[in-house]
């Protein structure tokens, strides 16, 4: 009988939708790990809907929720899962809460989603608050193990600019340097050598040998640009490396190249249907891009790879 994983998944949740917990509980089960959900907000619907309501948590209930935990005994994990916080006392309580589980299971894996922003049409901007910016540098990052910002993230917490590839390498060094052996950013606006219809997502893990050398493995890979504004991919994104690191440690391209093929599988399934639903050819609507995740179980169970990493 496999040893049962265990994840504390700190994040959003929709009532309607795949975006944060909701995104990431689903292919994370599939995929064999026992998953606690705790919400960092509550909300009816993604912010990508024209209306949407509900409530976002301060510290002192992120507390109460961990408390109810602990008194039961039940807070023993193998990894914690971050993602989208918006209330700078929250995120920072988190930090308190991956600290202790950390002490409690030295072997414990932070897995974070620096969620804070992106960029559109060359101009990047924050859609949290900006005083989370200093906690996720100062505080969230150097507790982390596997981080997987977007470019513009990765440029705000290493605060340099990224115009190349080199520059790119430059700056995950910045951030092995504050704490995480993985980082992997997820997507870039780097040119591909396979031409503008493809984005470019770049990784790079540290791995520690018994005798005390540190080799570094980096990798590239190119996924072909999809016409469309989906919402949730970065959380499923980190839910499935989460996954397919532990399934292959010390593996980076594997895992890679099954979260990124799994990703690919999803969003062509949830882009086909969008536009079979979407009437008269109008571009589809945030209701009908809502990532087809269930549809899509034995793609993110046992991913064909249709995107292969290059290793650098």
């Amino acid at each position: 009988m496999e040893e049962e994983c265990r994840v504390l998944s700190i994040q959003s949740h929709v009532v309607r939708g795949y975006v944060g917990n909701r995104a990431a509980t689903f292919p994370l089960q599939v995929l064999g790990f026992e998953i606690d959900a705790l919400n960092s907000v509550q909300f009816s619907n993604h912010t990508g809907y024209a209306h949407w309501k509900g409530q976002v948590l301060n510290s002192d209930e992120l507390h109460e929720l961990y408390e109810g935990l602990k008194l039961n005994s039940v807070n023993k994990y193998d990894y914690v899962l971050t993602g989208y916080m918006r209330d700078k006392s929250f995120l920072a309580s988190v930090v308190d809460i991956v600290q202790e589980l950390k002490k409690q299971n030295s072997k414990l894996v932070y897995v974070c989603d620096p969620v804070m922003g992106d960029e559109w049409n060359g101009q990047g901007s924050m859609y949290v608050p900006e005083d989370l910016l200093p906690v996720y540098k100062e505080k969230v990052v150097p507790v982390a193990d596997i981080i997987t910002p977007n470019q513009f993230e990765a440029e705000l917490l290493s605060g340099r600019k990224i115009h190349s590839q080199e520059e790119a390498l430059a700056v995950m060094d910045e951030l092995h340097a504050m704490g995480p052996d993985t980082v992997v950013i997820t997507s870039s606006n780097l040119l591909s050598p396979r031409g503008r219809d493809y984005l470019t997502a770049l990784g790079s893990q540290r791995i520690r040998n018994p005798d005390g050398s540190v080799v570094t493995e980096r990798i590239r890979m190119e996924m072909h640009k999809v016409d469309a504004v989906f919402v949730g991919t970065g959380d499923l994104f980190a839910a499935m490396l989460l996954a397919w690191t532990h399934k292959h440690p010390n593996n980076l391209k594997v895992a890679c190249e099954k979260t990124v093929s799994a990703m690919h599988h999803v969003l062509q399934r949830t882009i086909k249907c969008a536009k079979a639903q979407a009437v008269g050819g109008l571009k589809p609507s945030p209701a009908q891009l809502e990532l087809r995740m269930v549809q899509s179980k034995k793609d993110i169970e046992n991913p064909e790879i249709v995107v292969q990493a290059t290793v650098l």
